[in-house]
């Protein structure tokens, strides 16, 4: 692990992400990928693709960098690729945004999030409320924020948070309602009755809700459906995305999001002193994917649907009892029954016993809840067929 500087230590937002000894540790992600590369173990933790994405997108790319776009984009974004964020809210989801004043394109959407949250928090007294487990770039970036993590769980196996236990939850220091949906690392697709508690609670209590939606076209089970379209939650709603899960193209870190102009205007003035702007070959490129036709949105879900279902099955041929996600690259499988009541070790030693990577539940929850989901595992669907078809098989070797 890496020492910071004394001084570096004693700032505040350095000092609420590092632990009791002052070291940065690297995330589990970071592990189990290196587990992974020193092993030769398939990698089923991390959520990235082992595929390109499609050729349009890719020429488009090359094209620009030939073109000689590869100085700094406005810091607002490529107005081509606004254009396109802007029909493309249009085209899915009959939501009308300006382009010039409703969108910002972002150094993916961690960037959109993080510049979301330090531009809506003002530090101590403001709460952030959170569906657990969360994708760990929230609670990192509430803490530069000042502000306070408030989690509400996703209990197994059906990952749907108690209404009550959300009721709760929001009160009147809550600044931000935080969504994930499709969600990550259960696969979770919230119901209709959730989506409507959370837009209630915000108006009742005066908060904004923040939607990463990255997921939006691989919701499985039925067509993704913003929070921004439930009546009464535009005004008051950041929708966050980007091209890396849809495009296949994670490395390049073009997000997006659109609010209202007063929300955007607040957002941008941090995100400014964040990146100011990125990525200026891939911004046409991402607007291309944006304008492909409905074929395509159709057949990355129609693919990852054939993946889900091969992974599941596998995985609960293995000996695994396991979640059914209704959308993202991921499924959630409990190991207890192979007699395995600590995932985070099972991990750690699934590539030296069988050759697989997965990443353990509690990786992405609170130290306080981090018991209940213990024995629980996230696997990744999103490699090609015969990957996943040798990792099942692999698997087995746990139930023999």
């Amino acid at each position: 692990m890496t020492q910071l500087p004394g001084s570096w230590r004693r700032t505040a937002a350095a000092a609420r992400l590092l632990g009791a000894d002052g070291e940065v540790a690297p995330t589990i992600f970071a592990e189990m990928s290196a587990l992974a590369a020193s092993t030769g173990a398939l990698n089923l933790g991390q959520g990235f693709p082992d595929e390109d994405g499609p050729a349009e997108v890719l020429e488009a790319a090359r094209a620009a960098i030939s073109d000689g776009r590869n100085q700094y984009p406005p810091g607002r974004g490529e107005p081509e690729l606004l254009e396109a964020i802007s029909e493309h809210q249009k085209r899915f989801y009959g939501i009308d945004v300006d382009p010039s004043t409703e969108v910002i394109v972002t150094a993916g959407a961690t960037e959109a999030l993080t510049a979301t949250l330090l531009a809506l928090l003002d530090g101590p007294g403001d709460e952030v409320v959170v569906f657990e487990p969360f994708y760990d770039a929230y609670a990192a970036a509430v803490g530069l924020a000042g502000a306070r993590l408030v989690p509400v769980r996703l209990p197994w196996p059906g990952f749907q948070p108690d209404l009550d236990a959300l009721e709760r939850a929001v009160t009147d220091r809550t600044r931000v309602i935080l969504v994930n949906d499709p969600h990550n690392p259960t696969g979770a697709v919230f119901s209709l009755d959730v989506r409507e508690k959370i837009v209630e609670l915000a108006h009742r209590h005066d908060a904004i809700v923040v939607t990463d939606e990255v997921y939006e076209h691989l919701s499985l089970d039925g067509p993704h459906v913003p929070i921004a379209t439930m009546p009464g939650a535009a005004e008051r709603t950041v929708s966050i995305s980007s091209g890396g899960k849809t495009f296949r193209t994670t490395g390049w870190k073009i997000g997006w999001l659109t609010a209202p102009a007063d929300l955007v205007t607040a957002v941008l003035t941090v995100k400014q002193y964040l990146t100011y702007s990125n990525g200026a070959p891939f911004q046409p490129a991402i607007a291309r994917g944006l304008r492909l036709p409905d074929t395509f949105f159709a057949g990355i879900a129609d693919e990852m649907r054939a993946k889900r279902d091969l992974l599941g099955s596998g995985l609960a041929a293995a000996g695994f009892t396991v979640s059914r996600p209704s959308g993202s690259y991921f499924t959630v499988a409990d190991a207890a029954p192979l007699g395995a009541d600590d995932a985070a070790e099972l991990c750690r030693t699934l590539p030296e016993r069988v050759g697989v990577v997965a990443v353990p539940l509690s990786a992405f929850v609170t130290a306080e809840h981090s018991d209940e989901y213990r024995s629980l595992v996230r696997f990744a669907a999103c490699k090609r067929p015969e990957i996943l078809d040798e990792a099942v098989s692999r698997l087995a070797e746990l139930n023999r």
